[in-house]
């Protein structure tokens, strides 16, 4: 500043001293750099257990170990195990001064345990801060973490960003409530419908730990009944966890438990709650004062004190298996919990899953069932309609509404809302027989048969191998047509059908909660259907084919699911309720509707997977990548004796500006898949050995090694193999 542009009256100088000491701390201070986390050269380190045993926040598997660093004398209180903390990682042996390592980056990361000396020989370096003193990782959850990251060959750091949420400093200051005393035994109440219920229930309040399939009557009886297991497990003095597929079922379960115990009895886990809200259930979970949890998908790592009941909704449903790696899936979450915890099972549906099956086949589980009086008393009356009576009603085959659906909805507006399921567009089309519509599969794997573009033969999904003389071995016949994809939107059609009728729709724009009891057309896809206050007057179950024809192994089980699930919602046949599908009568999962029968489904479905060597009876992996990328690893693998490798087979292009699946390739890229299957028993190997060769190569790209391989992408169990 020149002098001419002082102010008048002279410079600092001649400031008050409060003033002066006031701009020289200002100065100094600004003369200071940012503060950094210490390297604490030359600090004293802790007199006992001087050592740190951390588990870094880098999700690649070469790293999937604990490392060691100092603990300065300063962090020795704060530095316990499970405490968060930061580190410094990744700098050389050459980076040593006065005896400590220093450099690297900061990173995240979790204090296993304090140790009095290092197996490492070299100079460690200092812890760098302790994050926080809440200590939120215990010997049990980081057990239950390590059991996961080895069952789908996984990294432990990428598993624990699936079971700790982010922190909250200020949901972390808050203290959490005092806990409740246990509450009384609850009445079984609609639990008496089932043949076992009220023992079950009764064996929960005793503190028992039954393990139980429940194969749940239609009815929105199911929260309650949820709520009432959950409060006899609390009425023991255990704790409790329920894992529900999306927010509108933990809403319902959310309501029940309310209404049952009151509040604050139990914590509520969703995305929606906002990340400071979360953080602080999950904290009151953590610091035992509340024992039971409800929630979706990442709450089935809760970490519930005295855990005696593991709850899973719905298990079929997609959302349960978890897009980020190493995507472990909430039902095989819940068997290690169950296992590890020795605590009571339930796992509940209006479906049953084919794996649900083997669990009540091996005798794991036992199953939770209703008499086939009450079964018929609780269902609506199903009917179908076929390519027969299509065929006999053309103008109605056309408009999508045949005669038989067109007079149910009619009668069904007049005491109520009609539902009508259509299913999303977008499968791929498959081949099936043109006479009876079973799907065209392999002679050698039962892949999948889909048709070439340029040739007359088919062609495994699977393996890859060409068919060129197939025949339906249900009906023998040697015709094939295309697989129906997708399916219109209907509501149009409706609305002009019944233009006196108000038409709403629920899907992927805008998901309906509830609707009214006032006549309407509620236009749902699978899995976005709306509740009716006092049940459905009927539904419209259109275009079954498109769901049957999804080229996947589970595409039955998942179509029976769906249907199930918007049967549920109607009225019972003693209350005229009734369910039109739109679908060929002679298919398995349409004969499984009609009598309700989803548990005999499923013992068939094992059953003939069993022969056939498919999952659930066998484990199977998913090898995914560029065809180089992916033949490399097949030939790098140490496979066990039993392992049959599948493929590889090239995957479906993603389109520019299509919406990219899991594990599909990046758009415009090639990939191929490799399909590698283990007989029971073999599961563990097979994980271990992809684990190792995929940290193999993962350590020869990070260090830039020649002939570094491109990356691959390993999935155990995917829930869709075609």
């Amino acid at each position: 500043m020149s002098s001419e542009n002082e102010p008048a009256g002279g410079g600092a100088d001649d400031a008050p001293p409060e003033q002066l000491a006031l701009i020289r701390e200002t100065v100094r201070r600004a003369k200071t750099p940012r503060a950094k986390p210490r390297t604490w050269r030359g600090a004293a380190l802790a007199k006992e257990r001087p050592v740190a045993r951390v588990l870094v926040d880098k999700g690649v598997l070469h790293l999937d170990r604990y490392f060691d660093y100092a603990v300065p004398e300063e962090l020795d209180g704060e530095a316990q195990p499970g405490v968060r903390v930061r580190v410094r990682f990744g700098a050389g042996r050459h980076r040593v001064r006065d005896g400590r390592r220093e450099g690297g980056g900061l990173i995240d990361g979790f204090l296993i345990e304090r140790l009095a000396e290092s197996d490492y020989s070299g100079p460690l370096a200092a812890l760098a801060q302790v994050v926080s003193p809440e200590r939120i990782l215990d010997e049990e959850l980081l057990g239950l973490v390590r059991a996961v990251a080895d069952r789908y060959a996984g990294s432990v750091a990428d598993v624990l960003q699936l079971a700790v949420p982010p922190r909250n400093a200020r949901a972390e200051k808050r203290p959490s409530p005092q806990p409740l005393p246990p509450p009384a035994p609850p009445e079984p109440g609609s639990w008496t419908r089932y043949e076992q219920g009220a023992a079950f229930v009764a064996a929960l309040a005793a503190g028992s730990a039954p393990r139980a399939v429940w194969n749940a009557l239609p009815g929105p009886q199911w929260a309650d009944e949820l709520a009432r297991a959950v409060t006899a497990t609390l009425a023991s003095g255990r704790g409790a966890l329920v894992v529900l597929p999306d927010g509108r079922a933990v809403a319902r379960v959310d309501a029940a438990l309310t209404a049952l115990l009151g509040e604050g009895r139990h914590a509520v886990l969703t995305a929606d709650a906002g990340p400071e809200k979360r953080y602080a259930q999950w904290l009151a979970v953590r610091r035992g004062a509340v024992r039971a949890v409800v929630g979706t998908r990442a709450a089935m790592f809760a970490p519930v004190r005295d855990l005696g009941l593991v709850a899973l909704w719905d298990d079929g449903d997609d959302s349960h298996s978890e897009p980020h790696a190493p995507q472990p899936h909430a039902r095989e979450v819940l068997l290690l919990r169950a296992a590890q915890d020795r605590c009571a099972f339930l796992l509940g549906a209006w479906n049953c899953t084919v794996d649900a099956a083997q669990l009540v086949e091996t005798g794991w589980a036992r199953p939770l069932v209703a008499a086939r009086e009450q079964v018929r008393a609780a269902a609506p009356l199903v009917r179908t309609v076929g390519d027969q009576d299509l065929a006999r009603d053309e103008a109605a085959r056309a408009a999508r509404l045949p005669t038989l659906a067109w007079q149910v909805v009619r009668d069904g507006l007049r005491h109520g809302p009609v539902l009508v399921q259509v299913p999303r567009r977008g499968y791929v089309p498959r081949m099936a027989c043109a006479s009876c519509r079973t799907p065209a599969r392999c002679r050698h794997c039962a892949g999948p048969l889909e048709g070439q573009e340029s040739a007359s033969a088919l062609r495994c999904g699977w393996c890859g191998r060409e068919e060129g003389d197939w025949h339906c071995p249900e009906c023998g016949g040697f015709r094939l047509r295309a697989q129906v994809v997708g399916a219109r939107r209907t509501a149009e059609e409706l609305g002009r059908a019944f233009p006196a009728v108000p038409v709403r729709t629920s899907g992927r724009e805008q998901v309906l909660d509830t609707v009214s009891q006032a006549p309407a057309l509620v236009v749902s896809t699978p899995g976005a259907e709306p509740v009716a206050e006092g049940g459905y007057t009927a539904a419209l179950l259109l275009d079954g084919w498109a769901m049957l024809g999804r080229p996947d192994l589970r595409a039955g089980e998942d179509a029976l699911r769906r249907w199930l699930a918007a049967a549920s919602l109607v009225r019972p046949q003693s209350a005229g309720g009734t369910v039109v599908a739109i679908a060929e009568p002679t298919l398995r999962p349409v004969q499984a509707l009609v009598r309700w029968d989803p548990v005999g489904h499923a013992v068939r479905e094992l059953g003939e997977r069993a022969e056939l060597g498919f999952p659930p009876v066998s484990r199977m992996a998913a090898v995914t990548g560029p065809p180089e990328a992916v033949a490399g690893f097949l030939r790098a693998v140490e496979l066990p004796g039993e392992a049959e490798v599948l493929g590889p087979v090239p995957l479906p292009v993603t389109a520019e500006g299509r919406p990219r699946r899991v594990g599909a390739p990046p758009p415009g890229e090639h990939w191929e898949r490799a399909l590698v299957r283990v007989p029971p028993g073999r599961g563990a190997a097979l994980a271990g050995a992809l684990k190792t060769t995929q940290a193999a190569r993962t350590a020869r790209t990070a260090r830039g090694s020649r002939g570094s391989e491109e990356a691959v992408w390993v999935r155990i169990d995917p829930p869709d193999i075609g």
